[in-house]
């Protein structure tokens, strides 16, 4: 065993009060065991120097092209390369939108529990630890499958989403985009005995606090910022849904956008996602809140394409996490066939449809518009990076929308197999504000003397609806309901006097 090893593993074991408080809260144990040669899975040795003594373990489908995309997913406590492959549901999107998949594994050699040392600043930081050996992980698996350097993306359960949002800190030039499941924001402890108060207090920082433990990270650091998704179940207890604010709050600042949702949406499983865009109108940054999860990983087994994984110890059935991580990372939109909910087997040739444009807007509406495509028998349309629609013309309206919220939308023409081809650029939307709403109670003559009424002939008129009041006097009397402005009916019951 070499001398480095040696003594973490003995700097490790001088805590342990401290770890076994630690495991406590961060535990998710599955079964162990070797990969299993059946799933495809294939442990790799000799990919550097391994600082943070780690083992590889890499999926790729056959046949994987060149400047494919790469993920990197790192389990929970007690769990392996081999259960997280099986019950996470990234094989099977590997295999429709062809990109290959690296699980780092870490052992109860370096913890005793085999988490992964999200706490520990000489195993997450640039060039340190278990940080260092999962990037030589990346630059290895680079250099065999040929994989595209600025699609490279890593995602996490639990301690290992505590060490995904560390390595998105560290390692910005490395990674694209990041998810973290039940996780930590980057560098909420740098102790084990700090460790507890991340997973179970309030989290009292600001977001520029947040945020600059991020770009302390990587000091003079200039390019472009990872993409994060956050995955938390509100009844979560191991790791409290307080740490997915802190997320929020600590990749919004560092993305310099607002802690506002630029769109909120209800998705399967009692879901609630919102987005935050960058200036340019994308997301930057995605929350996946669920209604009544706990500690661990959402899945949701099945066949159909926003389906996956299979249920296990801290593997969720409520909705495919993998899935909508995938689609705002855009791997779908990656793979040769066009992926997307209608990918065809082998993918289509069709072009990405032109000239898409929302030509109208309301509170709660957009409607697009788009130039045909030859061989196209539909189309289907995205809103969020989520398909909504399949369209038979070249326009669509989408409807029962939030007012006042900004939509992402791309479509992508589908051939008579059902095979999807290449995904449109995007464009953006804002319906309009929700119309205000006043109501007015008076007599007649006092609706007219304000302005909301009119008389002709002895009677009293409302102003727009033109509805008949009755007679111009004192004595009769009506509530009048406003919207829009300047346009009045008569509401007698069921608005409330402004």
């Amino acid at each position: 065993m070499r001398p480095s090893i040696l003594r973490r593993m003995l700097r490790r074991a001088a805590s342990t009060s401290a770890l076994a408080l630690v495991a406590a809260m961060l535990s998710t144990v599955g079964a162990a065991g070797p990969a299993s040669a059946a799933s495809g899975l294939q442990q790799v040795t000799g990919f550097g120097t391994n600082p943070g003594n780690l083992q590889m373990y890499e999926y790729a489908p056959a046949d994987l092209p060149a400047d494919a995309p790469l993920v990197i997913a790192l389990h929970g406590c007690g769990q392996t390369a081999d259960g997280y492959h099986t019950n996470s549901g990234w094989s099977k999107y590997a295999d429709l939108w062809d990109f290959a998949v690296v699980y780092p594994q870490t052992t109860s050699a370096n913890n005793s529990l085999s988490c992964f040392g999200w706490f520990d600043p000489s195993e997450d930081s640039r060039g340190k630890g278990e940080a260092a050996s999962i990037v030589q992980m990346v630059e290895y698996a680079k250099q065999q499958y040929g994989s595209d350097a600025d699609r490279v993306y890593v995602t996490g359960l639990s301690a290992g989403g505590g060490m995904t949002a560390n390595l998105l800190a560290a390692y910005p030039d490395v990674f694209a985009g990041g998810s973290v499941a039940s996780g930590l924001p980057a560098q909420c402890a740098t102790s084990q005995t700090a460790a507890s108060g991340c997973q179970t207090a309030s989290q009292t920082l600001t977001p520029a606090q947040w945020g600059d433990k991020v770009r302390a990270a990587y000091p003079g650091y200039t390019g472009s910022w990872p993409r994060v998704a956050i995955w938390q179940g509100t009844s979560d207890y191991t790791v409290y849904p307080a740490n997915a604010t802190a997320l929020r709050d600590q990749w919004t600042n560092v993305w310099g956008i607002s802690q506002t949702p630029s769109s909120t949406d209800t998705l399967t499983g009692n879901t609630t996602r919102t987005v935050y865009n960058d200036s340019a109108g994308n997301p930057a940054v995605e929350m996946y809140s669920i209604s009544g999860m706990g500690h661990g990983l959402a899945v949701n087994p099945g066949s159909g394409t926003a389906q996956c994984g299979s249920t296990a110890a801290y593997f969720l059935n409520t909705i495919c996490s993998t899935y909508y991580t995938g689609v705002f990372w855009g791997l779908d939109q990656d793979a040769s066939g066009g992926g997307g909910e209608d990918g065809g087997e082998g993918g289509s040739t069709l072009p990405a449809p032109t000239g898409l444009q929302a030509t109208g807007v309301t509170a709660n509406s957009v409607s697009l518009s788009w130039d045909a495509v030859t061989d196209a028998a539909s189309y289907a349309v995205y809103r969020n990076g989520t398909k909504i629609a399949s369209a038979t013309s070249t326009t669509y309206t989408d409807s029962g929308l939030t007012a006042g919220t900004t939509y992402t939308y791309t479509v992508a023409a589908v051939d008579a197999s059902g095979a999807q081809g290449t995904v449109s650029a995007q464009v953006t939307a804002t319906t309009t504000a929700a119309a205000t709403v006043k109501c007015y109670t008076a007599s007649n003559y006092a609706h007219v003397a304000a302005g909301r009424a009119y008389t002709t002939g002895g009677y009293t008129y409302a102003n727009g609806s033109n509805e008949n009041m009755g007679l111009y006097n004192v004595f009769y009397s009506h509530t009048l309901k406003e919207s829009p402005t300047g346009y009045f009916v008569i509401a007698d019951s069921g608005c409330t006097a402004s």
